[in-house]
Parts: structure tokens; sequence; C-alpha cells
């Protein structure tokens, strides 16, 4: 491998995620890692001394980019188009680069997620992301209707599975139906 440093970096984590995603977490060895890269296993421990380092080196610019989201979502007004501006943002980081490649990561290896401190750094960001999303009603409703909101376009992933619909038209329709449940958050309990 005669990339740089960053760049042998880069290819180590796209390697490792191809294959966490193709054959899982559990399954797959840092060895097998070098072995797809040609490169011997210490070269690999150069970067990452565990899988675990991995998985955290995909959150961290991830988690990074959703404080940024917080920062600005907490300076903006209570209200409607706030909630839809903070989820469409939402949506675009998450269907950017990488992004989706690594939530079919998340997706696949929920279990050994949840083990991870990556795991626990997401769920505890889209938890204040939710929370940000459904200010000005605290009710249980509007909690739930701010974190089904953000659910929409992370199961837009494997909900909507046709293949004449691409990344542009997935995020689309995530967007309708987040936007379809914000809408609700304020409104009064319609089983009350």
């Amino acid at each position: 491998m005669s990339e740089g440093t960053g760049g042998t970096r880069a290819r180590i984590q796209e390697v490792a995620l191809e294959l966490f995603t193709e054959q899982g977490y559990e399954k797959t060895s840092l060895r097998e890692i070098a072995e797809r890269l040609n490169v011997t296993k210490a070269a690999v421990y150069y970067h990452f001394k565990s899988k675990d380092d991995i998985v955290n080196s995909f959150v961290e610019g991830r988690a990074q980019r959703m404080d940024e989201l917080l920062d600005w979502a907490e300076e903006q007004p209570v209200g409607a188009a706030t909630r839809r501006e903070i989820l469409a943002r939402y949506a675009d980081q998450f269907f950017a680069g990488s992004a989706p490649t690594v939530m079919r990561f998340f997706e696949q290896n929920q279990t050994v997620l949840k083990n991870l401190s990556a795991g626990q750094q997401m769920r505890d960001r889209l938890i204040r992301i939710a929370d940000v999303i459904s200010r000005g009603d605290s009710s249980p409703q509007g909690k739930l209707r701010g974190a089904l909101a953000l659910f929409a376009v992370h199961t837009s992933w494997f909900a909507v599975r046709a293949p004449e619909i691409d990344e542009e038209e997935r995020r689309r329709i995530a967007l309708v139906v987040g936007y379809e449940i914000l809408d609700g958050i304020g409104a009064t309990d319609p089983t009350a």
C-alpha cells in the first residue's frame, strides 16, 4: 500500500466496512481485513488496535456532524418550519458520502453495537436530536413523534427496497413521511 497514512487509514475503514457488512462484525477478523488489502496485519494494527477502534472511527465524523446540527438546532426558534429544517439537514447528513454504507453496517450489527461505546454515542445523539425536534411539545406523544421522524429517515434504507429508487428518491420519501409525523407535534391527543 503506497498511499499516505490518511489514505491507508481510509482504505482500512472502507474495506473493514465492506467486510463487516458482508459477513458481520463478529465474523470478520483484522487478519481478513489485512488480507483483503494485501498488507500485513501489523500494517492494520498501526492504524487501528482493534475492530472496535475501526467502528469508533466510523462514528467520530458522523458524531461531529450531529453535534454541529444540534448546536445549530438549539439556537433556532421552536416551530414546524424549524422541525422540518432539522429533519432535512439530518437527512442530508444521513444520505451523504459513505453514511448509507455505515448505516447498513449499523442495521446489520445492532447486537454488537449496543455493547460498543460507538453505539451508545450514536443513541445518545439521536435522542438529543429527537428532543430538539420535539421542543414545544413535552408530551410523550411529542417525544415519540420526534424520534419516529428520525426513524423514518433511518428505516428508508431497509423498508424501501425497490431497485428503481435511488438515494435522492429515498431521501425524498423519507422526508415526506417524516414531515407527516412532525406535523403532529404540538397537536392535541386524539385519544384523550
